[in-house]
């Protein structure tokens, strides 16, 4: 194994892990990856949305400790806390979608910034969590659609409900490490607190309505032409695995150093794979090897950013963290997923041999 891997398990092997929205996308593969590295891991979250989700063809729930529950249930999620007694948590639960936050704004807003403030309160006052994770979105940002990416100091915003509740969940995380887990002041409290921003995230086992890959599995599957309603939108395209591999380190690196880790991290894709929409359904059908797209842009429709960059120089410097995979690469990752799940009555290997490629792939530098 890689030294990526001694460096994870040592510090997550027999620690107890909460992972809030565990049976999602991102969720489920990051509970599989702390299974794997010796975790004693604990999931709090609503069901699945589909039987071909991710975390229902690994089987992922006979293989963890498997509880149910939403994040604006105060006294639900405080018997999790109760039942796992974390050292760490990672709060994934949300409510994903742009367009999705249009139909449903108070939805979005009660999950993603209330539910933000209930797993806060329930860390505050638990006497096991040290170290916490809020994963954010990069479009937390007031995005101008300047040309070069983001920095963690540049001012939060949001145009549509989802981008905002971000924004506010990244607001609600900097009052709670300041009032309560001050990083300054860590014998007081002995917690650290951090909040992660990602780029546009693809990989296996997510059927999202909305998102360009799953939109394209769906289409090919179907043996229809891929719709694609924004084919010049530039976003910042990463393998699920790249992020979930700075979260897990971030944790690692707070757990043995909480003043100088707590904080705000972009986890972003080299510049090469910032491009448009229509460059990745291309070689989505170039991996599939068929298919067509063709553009359904029409006017009117609900406002998303057309250009959005994260800069990942705070983690490349100070946390040794930097992508491994280049786009093509990602996409081939997603796409083999897609190509066998159907065909696999057990997912969960082939997740796990694509974990620990990756973890071969992937290398940290500095101290």
């Amino acid at each position: 194994m890689s030294a990526v891997f001694d460096i994870l398990k040592n510090a997550y092997a027999g620690k107890r892990v909460l992972i809030t929205g565990h049976t999602g996308f991102k969720g489920s593969w990051l509970a599989l990856w702390l299974k794997e590295l010796g975790a004693d891991v604990t999931g709090y979250a609503l069901e699945p949305k589909t039987a071909r989700d991710n975390f229902v063809v690994t089987r992922l729930a006979g293989r963890i400790t498997d509880l149910r529950g939403d994040v604006r249930d105060f006294v639900s999620l405080r018997g999790a806390f109760e039942t796992c007694k974390p050292d760490f948590v990672f709060h994934l639960a949300a409510q994903a979608l742009v367009r999705e936050s249009y139909e449903h704004p108070k939805e979005t807003y009660d999950v993603n910034v209330g539910g933000t403030v209930n797993v806060f309160e329930c860390c505050r006052v638990s006497h096991d969590v040290r170290t916490i994770i809020n994963v954010t979105s990069d479009k937390c940002y007031e995005n101008r659609e300047w040309l070069w990416g983001y920095r963690e100091n540049d001012p939060i915003g949001g145009f549509d409900p989802y981008s905002s509740s971000k924004g506010c969940s990244e607001l609600v995380t900097a009052a709670y490490r300041n009032s309560f887990f001050n990083p300054e002041r860590p014998q007081e409290h002995g917690k650290a607190l951090s909040s992660v921003r990602a780029g546009n995230v693809i990989g296996g086992g997510d059927w999202a309505k909305d998102r360009i890959l799953p939109d394209c599995i769906r289409a090919l599957e179907a043996g229809e032409s891929i719709k694609v309603r924004s084919p010049g939108a530039v976003r910042p395209w990463q393998f699920v695995l790249e992020p979930l591999g700075g979260y897990l380190l971030l944790g690692a690196r707070t757990a043995a150093a909480p003043t100088k880790y707590a904080g705000a991290w972009n986890f972003g894709p080299d510049s090469a794979s910032v491009v448009t929409v229509r460059d990745v359904a291309e070689l989505v059908v170039t991996h599939w090897g068929s298919g067509a797209w063709e553009d359904v842009s029409q006017p009117g429709v609900p406002h998303e950013a057309g250009l959005l960059s994260l800069d990942i120089s705070k983690a490349r410097f100070q946390l040794g963290w930097r992508p491994a995979l280049t786009l093509r690469e990602a996409i081939g990752y997603s796409v083999a997923w897609y190509r066998n799940y159907a065909d696999t009555s057990d997912m969960y290997d082939f997740c796990r041999k694509q974990i620990q490629d990756y973890m071969e792939a992937m290398a940290v530098y500095g101290t």
